[in-house]
């Protein structure tokens, strides 16, 4: 179950009310957290993903397309940066998984899973 820290942390994300952000759809399937955030026009080098304490940040930056040599009429495609962060609580941070396909980044964030004590028998 998600923590209700997570869904605190959207309703006061200026970047989504603004309508900046990633789009994205998180949920759980087999004990593991799903994240797909859609970030388009960006390559697979241009974005970086970091874990701490069980926060996820993705951070997407791209460079300005822009050449001396042409003569543009109109030139809309800037650098953009973007970042956004989730908070899952718990989470097995050396086994996230990530893949970026089609302008769509996918990961699999797996919950950590309690050890349960463990009586030692006496020989």
């Amino acid at each position: 179950m998600l923590p209700a820290r997570f869904m605190l942390d959207d309703l006061f994300d200026e970047k989504e009310l603004k309508g900046m952000g990633m789009n994205a759809d998180v949920y759980q399937k087999d004990n593991k957290y799903h994240v797909d955030v859609d970030i388009p026009g960006f390559n697979k080098e241009d974005i970086h993903i970091e874990c701490h304490k069980g926060t996820i940040t993705i951070k997407a930056e791209s460079k300005e397309c822009h050449d001396e040599n042409k003569k543009y009429l109109r030139h809309e495609r800037k650098y953009r940066k973007l970042e956004r962060s989730f908070y899952f609580g718990d989470i097995d941070e050396d086994n996230i998984k990530a893949d970026f396909k089609n302008g769509t980044l996918h990961l699999i964030i797996p919950e950590k899973v309690e050890t349960h004590k463990k009586q030692i028998l006496i020989d």
